[in-house]
C-alpha cells in the first residue's frame, strides 16, 4: 500500500544516512558546536528535545542561529521563549514548519502562526515522543486511542492559514483508525529527520550519555531517530560506567562540550518560609480558583498515583503536600512531585508539567517521556485533574486551542483523558464576559469524546455516567435557577444535592487515618 511504500521509504533514507556518516566507536567527541553542526543546510530537518527551557540542546540553537540557515523543519516538544532557544530563530524567520505538542510559553510563534507565516501540525506529547522513539526502533507504527475521534484523526486543522484570515492554505491529512476490544484507536507512524539535537549532562568519548532530573525528558527519545544524532553535553567525560549510561553510544553520533548553559528557570516558585511562631499566611490569588482548589483536593485518596495539568489542577499540589499521600506524576517524567523550593534548595533542571521549580521527595522516580506517557496510556495512573474551556453535557472536553484567536496545543491532554483512568476538569463556570463554558455541545476543536468523570467549578460540581450530566453539588453563591440560566446543557439534579461548602475537607495524616 501507500502508506506501507511511504514507511519503508522513511527507514530506507535513514539506513542510507547511518552507512554514509561513519561512525567511530572510539572516540566521537566534536570540538564544539560549530564542528558537530557543519554539515547543517538550508531546509534541514531537526528534531530538537527538551520540556520548557529544561534538557534544551540551547548551544545548537546558538549557533543554527548565529549561521542563519533558512527554511528549517522543526520536530520538537515546546517552542522555548520568544528570545531564547528556539525564539531567536523565529525572530529572524529561520523556520518554515513546526511539528509539535505545545507552544503556548512563545507569543512570537503564535502570532507568526496566525499571520500565515510559518506551518504548524499539533501532534499529542506522548504520540510525539512515540513517533520519535520508533523511528530509531525499526517501527513501522502503533495504535494508540490518543487522539481518536478528534482533529488529530479526522484530520482538516490549518497547518498554515491564509495571512489575515483563519482560512486554511494547508489541512492535515485523516488518519486510518480502527476498534480493538470496542475502543477506537488511530495508526501514528514514525517522525524522523536530518539531526536529531539533544542535550546530555555528561557524555564519554563512546558517545554513551547521562541525563539529570527532568532535563532528560524527550532526549533519550531522540537518539537514533535521525540520519544523524548530535549530542551536547555540560561535561565530557573519559567513560561513564555502565550503570549511569541512560543513552548507549551507538545512538549517538557526535558528542561536544557546550560553550555556554544558561540554566534558565522558566517559573519560579519558591516554598513560602515562616519564623517560628509565626502564623501561616492564607494563600493569595484569584478566589474563584481557589475555590476550586479547594474542592478539588477532596478528590484525592491516600496511596493514589495522580497526573496534575497545568494551570488550576497544578495547584492542588500546594494543598497536599505533607497532608495527603499522594504520588503526583508530571508528564515530564517526574513521579513523587514534592512541594516548591526554598531558594537554597532550587534546582534548575526539576520543574513540573508548569515549567515551575518543585523538589522530590522520598521515593520519588524520573523516567523519559515515552515511558512517562505509557504510565498513563498503560492506565498506572489512578486520577488526572486537567482544566478546560468547554465541557459538553455528554463528557466531552475541548481545551486546547481557539481557532484564530489562541494556539496553545494540546501538549499530554490528549494522552491524559484517553488513558481510561479517572478525569477531573477544573475550571471557572463562565468565561470573561460571562459567556457560558458548560454546554450542550462543545463548538472548539475537543480533546477527548465523552472521557470526564467530574467537573468541578466555582458554582457547582456535576458527575458524568453513561453519556449524561448530573448535577451533585451547588454553590451557596447560586440558587439552581440561576445556576440553569449559565450552563445551557442538559443535566439532571441529584435527589441528593448538596452545597459544596458543606463537603468537609478530608485530611489525611502519615499514619493513614482521616482527621
Amino acid at each position: 500500500s501507500l502508506m506501507l511504500k511511504k514507511i519503508a521509504g522513511l527507514f530506507s533514507r535513514k539506513g542510507g544516512a547511518a552507512s554514509a556518516v561513519a561512525k567511530n566507536a572510539k572516540n566521537k567527541v566534536y570540538s564544539g558546536t560549530e564542528a558537530a553542526l557543519h554539515d547543517v543546510k538550508d531546509g534541514s530537518v531537526l528534531i530538537v528535545a527538551g520540556f520548557g527551557v529544561v534538557g534544551v540542546p540551547e548551544n545548537c540553537l546558538r549557533i543554527l542561529n548565529q549561521k542563519k540557515h533558512k527554511d528549517l523543519a522543526f520536530i520538537t516538544n515546546s517552542m522555548g521563549l520568544s528570545d531564547w532557544g528556539h525564539g531567536p530563530l523565529l525572530q529572524d524567520a529561520q523556520i518554515k514548519s513546526v511539528t509539535g505538542s505545545y507552544v503556548g510559553e512563545n507569543p512570537a510563534f503564535e502570532a507568526q502562526y496566525l499571520n500565515g507565516e510559518i506551518e504548524l501540525e499539533f501532534v499529542p506529547q506522548g504520540s510525539l515522543c512515540e513517533r520519535i522513539r520508533i523511528a530509531s526502533a525499526g517501527i513501522a507504527g502503533f495504535w494508540t486511542p490518543t487522539g481518536a475521534n478528534t482533529l488529530v484523526q479526522e484530520g482538516g486543522f490549518a497547518k498554515k492559514v491564509k495571512p489575515g484570515t483563519t482560512e486554511a492554505v494547508m489541512k492535515t491529512e485523516p488518519k486510518e483508525g480502527r476498534q480493538f476490544e470496542g475502543a477506537d484507536y488511530i495508526l501514528e507512524t514514525p517522525l524522523t529527520g536530518d539531526f536529531g539535537l539533544i542535550k546530555a549532562w555528561q557524555a564519554d568519548k563512546y558517545g554513551n550519555l547521562r541525563f539529570r532530573k527532568t532535563a532528560r525528558n524527550f532526549n533519550p527519545d531522540i537518539a537514533g531517530s535521525c540520519k544523524v544524532t548530535v549530542a551536547e553535553a555540560e561535561e565530557i567525560v573519559d567513560e561513564l560506567h555502565p550503570d549511569q549510561v541512560h543513552t548507549p553510544g551507538c545512538l549517538v553520533d557526535r558528542v561536544f562540550k557546550g560553550e555556554l548553559f544558561t540554566n534558565k528557570i522558566e517559573r519560579l516558585k519558591l516554598k513560602e518560609e515562616k519564623k517560628e511562631g509565626e502564623e501561616e499566611k492564607p494563600k493569595k490569588g484569584n478566589p474563584k480558583r481557589e475555590k476550586i482548589i479547594k474542592r478539588a483536593v477532596k478528590e484525592f485518596e491516600d496511596g493514589q498515583y495522580a497526573n496534575l495539568g497545568i494551570g488550576i489542577p497544578v495547584m492542588a499540589a500546594d494543598y497536599v503536600m505533607g497532608v495527603i499521600d499522594v504520588n503526583l506524576q508530571s508528564e515530564n517524567g517526574l513521579v513523587g512531585t514534592g512541594p516548591y523550593p526554598t531558594l537554597a534548595e532550587v534546582d534548575h533542571d526539576l520543574i513540573n508539567a508548569g515549567k515551575e521549580t518543585v523538589t522530590d521527595l522520598p521515593g520519588s522516580s524520573l523516567s523519559k517521556s515515552t515511558e512517562s506517557f505509557g504510565m498513563m496510556r498503560g492506565q498506572h495512573l489512578h486520577m488526572t485533574m486537567l482544566g478546560g474551556l468547554q465541557v459538553a453535557e455528554n463528557g466531552d472536553l475541548a481545551n486546547w486551542i481557539v481557532p484564530g484567536t489562541m494556539v496553545k496545543g494540546m501538549g499530554g491532554a490528549m494522552d491524559l483523558v484517553s488513558s481510561g483512568s479517572k478525569v477531573i476538569v477544573c475550571m471557572e463556570h463562565t468565561a470573561k464576559g460571562g459567556a457560558p463554558k458548560v454546554l450542550d455541545k462543545c463548538t472548539l476543536p475537543l480533546t477527548g469524546k465523552g472521557v470526564i468523570s467530574r467537573l468541578i467549578t466555582d458554582l457547582a460540581v456535576f458527575d458524568f455516567k453513561d453519556g449524561k450530566m448530573e448535577l451533585i453539588e451547588i454553590s451557596k453563591e447560586i440558587t439552581e435557577e440561576e445556576l440553569k440560566k449559565i450552563t445551557p446543557s442538559n443535566y439532571v439534579v441529584s435527589p441528593e444535592l448538596k452545597f459544596m461548602e458543606d463537603q468537609k475537607l478530608w485530611l489525611w495524616n502519615s499514619n493513614l487515618k482521616k482527621k
